[in-house]
């Protein structure tokens, strides 16, 4: 199962994006879509799951949870917007994870690429960075995996230019 993960598009979303959109078997998007159009294109162009993130307004949030909880092949995943990183998890959610035992976490918000591992949870931890225009980050980035039986491989860091 081929993967793209992006996160903090904040209401922008171009012809980049929905290409590498459209060559994914799903696209995960760890909040703050910003708008409902980012939503509609990204369902034009494939599967789409995610959470919302704090500046999506009330449309955005009836339509997205604020933790998805789910299984992809054999790998049991939990996303949420704010949840930081191994060593900095929000309290709340490092409960939830010792709780849930997912073998894949995945947040955005911070608008920095993580990956790291969690020997201690036993966890990967993604966060994708963000794609779109508005915050302080230089380079949009996205992350794209695949995800067979239980293997999280061929991970690739997408850099998709300065904003």
């Amino acid at each position: 199962m081929k993967i793209l993960l992006l996160s903090d598009t904040h209401s922008y979303i171009d012809d980049r994006i929905l290409e590498y959109a459209k060559n994914a078997d799903e696209i995960w998007h760890a909040g703050d879509f910003g708008n409902l159009e980012v939503i509609d294109k990204l369902k034009k162009a494939g599967k789409l799951r995610g959470v919302f993130g704090n500046i999506d307004d009330a449309k955005i949030r009836a339509e997205f949870s604020e933790i998805a909880i789910f299984e992809c092949e054999k790998v049991k995943v939990l996303m949420i917007h704010i949840g930081g990183y191994p060593t900095k998890y929000a309290p709340r959610v490092k409960q939830l994870l010792k709780e849930e035992k997912p073998q894949l976490f995945i947040s955005g918000h911070s608008h920095i690429l993580k990956v790291m591992y969690d020997k201690e949870l036993e966890i990967l931890h993604l966060n994708p960075g963000s794609a779109g225009k508005h915050g302080w980050h230089k380079m949009r980035t996205m992350l794209r995996f695949e995800i067979n039986g239980e293997k999280i491989e061929n991970l690739e860091v997408i850099e998709l230019g300065l904003k």
